[in-house]
This record gives structure tokens, sequence and C-alpha cells, in this order.
């Protein structure tokens, strides 16, 4: 018998596949900006438009001139915009760490968001008329632009006082040092909503009596009281989370953030003190 020779079977070879180049990481604001919800993100773009709203006027003031004080100047668009804006973005932050429902926090935050742009609008709208903007009844029209921003300046304290009872209602969350951060600042911040309805009560009565001109002058003694007191909700809890960042010991935090409430709170009642020797 003839023997047969096997021919031996092609070996098979495999191709190995270059390893996958590893996608880029995503930047980490982007999926913290995803994870924001759609009124936050709202609000938070409405605050950042006020801001450049702020910042735009401050340009037109470097280019037309003018007074910084008094009633008709620039400078009101300037501040409010800032203030109106920062406030905003500030609040849609801090109350994110309050016991509050998404729903009711939510509504209340884009009821915020639309009472900051009537306020910003209106004042911006008379300035570019030259016409003063709070306490103004010289015609008609006028008089709907004060009414609607005294009308505003009221919503405003009922939904940043629901905000400040929710603060103290029940312990809010976040970083060590931050509840006391939030109690504190919405407590000083009633301070700012004290003071505002005041100059504008003061003001309204001027206005009623004949005294139109003094009316526009009267809001200065608490201004400074004003300003101060309504950015404690955002420079409180901006140091508490900054602090979180930290390797210092939890009683460290404890005593930084204290000494800050106490500074700002001293703040608040030399310019409360300064308010009372000039009304």
């Amino acid at each position: 018998m003839e023997s047969r020779s096997e021919t031996p079977a092609p070996a098979v070879t495999t191709t190995v596949a270059p390893p996958a180049r590893p996608s880029p990481p995503r930047p980490v604001w982007r999926g913290a900006w995803r994870g924001v919800r759609p009124a936050e993100r709202l609000c938070h773009a409405t605050g950042a438009v006020l801001v450049l709203s702020g910042l735009a006027h401050l340009v037109v003031f470097a280019v037309d001139g003018g007074p910084w004080d008094g009633p008709v100047s620039w400078r009101k668009p300037v501040t409010f915009g800032l203030s109106f804006g920062l406030t905003l973005i500030a609040l849609t932050w801090v109350t994110s760490y309050l016991r509050i429902a998404t729903r009711p926090r939510s509504a209340l935050l884009v009821v915020f968001a639309a009472d900051c742009v009537v306020e910003v609008a209106g004042i911006t709208l008379q300035a570019w008329r030259r016409v003063p903007s709070h306490l103004n009844m010289e015609t008609g029209f006028d008089t709907a632009v004060s009414m609607t921003l005294a009308v505003g300046g009221g919503v405003l304290v009922v939904l940043l006082t629901v905000f400040a009872v929710a603060s103290f209602r029940n312990l809010p969350a976040g970083p060590l040092g931050m509840p006391l951060a939030l109690r504190s600042g919405f407590a000083i911040l009633l301070v700012a909503l004290a003071s505002g309805a005041a100059m504008i009560a003061r003001g309204v009565v001027l206005t009623r009596t004949g005294h139109q001109e003094a009316a526009y002058h009267s809001t200065a003694p608490l201004k400074p009281l004003h300003g101060v007191s309504l950015h404690a909700v955002l420079v409180l809890p901006a140091l508490a989370w900054l602090l979180s960042r930290t390797s210092w010991s939890d009683r460290t935090r404890h005593r930084v953030m204290y000494a800050a409430v106490g500074c700002y709170a001293a703040a608040v009642l030399g310019a409360g003190v300064w308010a009372a020797l000039t009304w």
C-alpha cells in the first residue's frame, strides 16, 4: 500500500486590531451643566444677560459721560443690571441646598427671573429716555413705569421671604458651614428688603405731598445699607463652598465661617447706623 503524504493545512493568521484610541475626557463643566434643570438653566442664562446689560451700560457711560449720581444717570442700569443678574444667579445656586420640592422651587425661580427682567428693563428704559425711573409721576407713562417697578419690588420681597423662611424651617444641605452661610445670608437679605421697602415708602410719601425733588434724594442714606445687605446670600455661601475645597480641619473652617458672618453683620450694622444718623 502506498502511504499518502498529508499536506499540512495552511496556518490561519488573525489580525489583531489596534487598540481603540481613548476618547478625550469631557470637561467637568459640561457634565455639570447637563445635570442642571431647565428652569435653572433659564435663570442662569437670564442672570448672565442682565450682567452683560450692566457691563454694556458701563461702556455707554464711559462714552456718553454725564453724572454718576442722581436720579437720571447711567449708574442705575449699570448697578441694577449687575446686582439683579448676580442675585438671580446666586439665588438659583443657593436654593439648590434648601429643602424645597423641585416643582415649587422651579416655579418660584422662574417668577423671580421674570421679575428681575421687568425691573432692569424698566430702569434701563427710563435711563435711555433721560428721566428718573423710580418715584417719577410726571406723566402717565412715567407713573405706569414707576408703579410697575414698585409692584415688582413687592413681588421680590415675597419670593425672597419664602426662600428665607425655607432656609430656617429645615436645615439646608451642603458642605460644612453651608447651613450657617445660607441662614445668615438670607437673614441679612431681609434687612436689604426692609431697607428697600423703606426707601420706596418714604419716596412715595414725599412725591404724593408735592416734594418730588426731595423724594429723589431721600433714598441716599439707605443705599449703602441696602447694597451691602443684598449680596450676603452670595458672598457667605460662596465662602463656605471655597472652604469645603480646602484641606483645613472642620474646626478651622467653622471658625473662619463664624468670623466671616460676624464681619458681614458688623458691616451691615455700620451701614445701618450711618443710615440712621443721616436719615
